[in-house]
């Protein structure tokens, strides 16, 4: 377990080459102090690791030193093949053609194993991509990513969902997350928290002065925050029938705003649905006939003033 959390700090600070213990600690889930009582055992190894006192310290890795992937298990040199970003994201980073130069050095160096077992990676692929989605073309996200890499604060000129023109604003930003094959830009306005998705970011302009970060939290953890509250935001359940034979469908593309479903009979469930507002029981339309809202009266109340106007501009 010891020498697989090394590993781990490692490669976090191979990535990165400079970070807090706390930081650290978050990633690897164990104490502060634990990692300080690494970083030694790291420096007892010969690894040119080291601890930084004072505001701007931290947990350093001197650069140009290289994790030598002899060293790991066949086990883990899967699991590298297997994380982070899919090919379509690494090419808008701008990153595809090194991703496969890594790919390749990894595959000629792979630790012995079960030559009669299929490494993992061979028969797993990773695609983001959200289903019936096009990947969206996003300009400038590969410049974006290197302005961030500055530690500088943003001024971003960006459209808000209920805007029609956007504005300029400054923002702290922790750096970007990709969720659901789309990319968002995480950022402090404020020391408040927010998700800024990059297909209304319009652009941007880099600061001088060096991004405030509050105390403590890291673009994993922030962004791990506001997945939560997007995804509990829900203030209306909405309760409906359905036909069984629809409920994969269902889970497909309502996701986790699919609460529960129960079967009334042997053709038909219950579902709850949560939403954050009654307005986007719009989305159950595309169920047609084989959904029945049954309540709240309001959610009815959309759906059938809905489908009369799709029916008003069909007639004849």
């Amino acid at each position: 377990m010891k020498s697989r959390r090394l590993l781990s700090m490692m490669l976090l600070l191979q990535a990165r080459h400079r970070m807090t213990a706390p930081e650290l600690a978050e990633q690897l889930g164990v104490s502060v102090r634990t990692v300080l009582r690494d970083v030694v055992a790291l420096a007892n190894a010969d690894v040119p690791v080291f601890a930084e006192r004072g505001r701007f310290g931290g947990v350093v890795l001197l650069p140009g030193s290289q994790l030598d992937v002899s060293a790991l298990s066949r086990a883990e040199v899967d699991a590298l093949k297997l994380l982070g970003l899919d090919p379509g994201q690494a090419r808008q980073l701008g990153i595809d053609s090194t991703t496969r130069s890594a790919q390749r050095k990894i595959a000629a160096r792979r630790p012995p194993g079960r030559q009669s077992e299929l490494p993992l990676s061979e028969v797993i692929v990773v695609d983001n991509t959200p289903w019936f989605s096009p990947m969206p073309s996003i300009v400038g996200i590969a410049e974006l990513a290197r302005n961030l890499q500055s530690g500088r604060r943003l001024r971003i000129h960006y459209r808000r969902s209920a805007e029609k023109d956007a504005s300029w604003h400054p923002v702290d930003p922790y750096g970007l997350l990709v969720k659901s094959g789309r990319w968002y830009l995480v950022a402090d306005v404020d020391r408040l928290p927010r998700l800024y998705s990059l297909e209304r970011l319009e652009g941007w302009e880099v600061l001088p002065e060096v991004r405030r970060l509050r105390p403590n939290a890291t673009l994993a953890s922030v962004s791990r925050d506001l997945s939560a509250a997007v995804e509990n935001r829900g203030a209306v359940t909405i309760i409906a029938t359905l036909k069984k034979d629809r409920l994969d469908l269902a889970r497909r593309l309502l996701g986790s705003r699919l609460a529960s479903s129960q079967p009334i009979d042997a053709e038909q469930v219950e579902i709850t649905v949560i939403y954050d507002q009654v307005e986007s029981v719009r989305q159950l339309l595309q169920f047609g006939a084989h959904l029945h809202v049954t309540s709240p009266p309001e959610a009815q109340i959309v759906m059938r003033d809905v489908a009369t106007a799709m029916a008003d501009l069909y007639q004849g």
